[in-house]
């Protein structure tokens, strides 16, 4: 038996479901062989969406300053919250009765559609009639590590695998010289969960995210040190793993595998990732189009570089924007001061993807989805009793807005209502579970059956739960 037959009976032996997602991208032989060969129900849709840039605003975005238009909440402002908002409930911050606080900033129709918008989006609102409004998302957990990792992982600790790994562990990667699953980040430091978010957990850890810079190296020690030529890499990784073989033939460890097919990745990547990274080499009208900066730590850059990936057919892209905490405590932290900063950095770029994607015809067969991990609430927040010095909210899970679009995405709607204050959702709620499947729906996988066994049972990223948001889909 050769060293790749090992590996895969290794690594996916205990999966066979992984075999019947891979064939989806065969054809329709191959999903109707796949079928008969594991005994699995075929799935009937097929797969709209090749990839994925998923957005995320680590800290979460007041939804109530950028899209879910209250303006019952402005006649409330200043008025004590009504105890029945705040009876039985768990908040992160308040403390006794707070006030309500009203919007902060105007809205105004926009699009065909009519949409509301806040004055503080004006590319946005350019393209309101290319996105899918999620506007009653809700999600179990009101810190931001539980929250965040709920939404890439699937559950509130550490330990379960990202979405970007299940998907690329489910599908494989459609560039072998490249990462099938890459991270960005920007903004004021590192997400509250941490590298988890991108992590693999209990998956073999070559479909763990890798964290590319759009700041000096891309990859750390991407390129050789002096005095190292690239014929002199590729003899010590041959030596390396000729050393990692014979570990394995030892200790047959499948871990051992994944070591040697991550040396072979990162030895390609020293002559792809640099081509892919270098936004330096587009046209001046797309770095107006973007607002670009090359060679700063940007959102912005960040965001071309996302559309650069995909058309190189990176798998999963996974965008984090950090900074967006907007709690009142400080100025930084207030809907008057960090908050606007945050939003004038993503405004323009997360516009000029959507119109960039949809300009190169990427925007067929790719799925952007943008939100935070959860909400803010309607009301001031009053830490330690007393109303914050700045304007501010607390975190919020029982409602919050997202939005979708492209690879099989409806436009120009908005799915799901609050309540006339925006605190909770009272139509079409969406779980995190429900989006988790509906993504996994779209890239052609089944979410109740792309599972690994671990620890004496199967894991998959919904849990136990979610259902696929069909009212959403094309």
């Amino acid at each position: 038996m050769t060293l790749k037959e090992e590996y895969n009976q290794r690594i996916h032996s205990s999966m066979k479901r992984r075999a019947f997602l891979r064939s989806t991208s065969l054809g329709l032989g191959g999903i109707a062989l796949s079928g008969l060969l594991t005994g699995f129900k075929v799935n009937p849709y097929l797969p709209k969406a090749k990839r994925v840039i998923f957005l995320h605003m680590a800290g979460a975005p007041s939804q109530l300053e950028l899209f879910d238009y209250k303006p019952a909440l402005q006649e409330l402002d200043g008025k004590p919250c009504p105890d029945s908002l705040l009876k039985g409930k768990r908040f992160a911050f308040i403390q006794g009765v707070p006030d309500m606080l009203g919007p902060q900033f105007s809205f105004s129709r926009h699009g065909q559609t009519g949409t509301w918008v806040s004055e503080l989006l004006p590319h946005f609102s350019k393209v309101v009639d290319d996105v899918c409004f999620l506007k009653a998302m809700h999600t179990d957990e009101f810190n931001h590590a539980p929250a965040q990792l709920f939404m890439h992982t699937g559950g509130p600790r550490l330990g379960r695998p990202a979405m970007g790994s299940w998907v690329t562990y489910g599908l494989g990667s459609l560039n072998q010289n490249l990462p099938g699953f890459v991270v960005l980040v920007s903004g004021e430091s590192a997400p509250s969960g941490g590298k988890s978010l991108w992590g693999s957990g209990f998956l073999p850890s070559e479909y763990q995210g890798v964290e590319l810079r759009s700041k000096g190296d891309p990859v750390l020690y991407v390129n050789n040190p002096e005095g190292v030529t690239r014929d002199l890499r590729k003899k010590t990784i041959d030596a390396i793993n000729n050393i990692n073989r014979q570990e394995y033939q030892e200790a047959g460890d499948p871990e051992i595998l994944a070591r040697i097919k991550q040396y072979e990745l990162a030895f390609k990547m020293q002559m792809t990732v640099p081509e892919a990274t270098d936004i330096d080499s587009e046209p001046e009208y797309i770095h107006k189009l973007y607002g670009t900066e090359p060679g700063k730590v940007s959102f912005a850059n960040n965001c071309l570089l996302a559309r650069r990936l995909a058309e190189r057919d990176v798998r999963f892209i996974q965008l984090y924007h950090r900074g967006w905490d907007s709690h009142g405590s400080n100025e930084f932290e207030s809907l008057h001061g960090g908050f606007l900063e945050r939003v004038k950095e993503v405004d323009q770029a997360m516009s000029a993807l959507v119109i960039d994607l949809k300009q190169r015809g990427l925007l067929e067969d790719t799925l952007v989805v943008w939100g935070g991990e959860f909400g803010r609430t309607p009301m001031q927040e009053n830490r330690g009793g007393v109303s914050n010095k700045f304007k501010g909210r607390d975190h919020h899970g029982e409602a919050f807005t997202m939005w979708m679009t492209g690879a099989g995405i409806k436009t120009g709607m908005t799915y799901g209502e609050t309540d006339e204050i925006g605190y909770a959702g009272v139509k079409d709620r969406i779980h995190i579970h429900d989006l988790q499947a509906t993504i996994l729906q779209q890239l052609g996988i089944d979410h109740e059956k792309l599972t690994y066994h671990f620890q004496g049972r199967d894991f998959r990223l919904t849990d136990v739960h979610g259902h696929v948001v069909k009212d959403i889909i094309t």
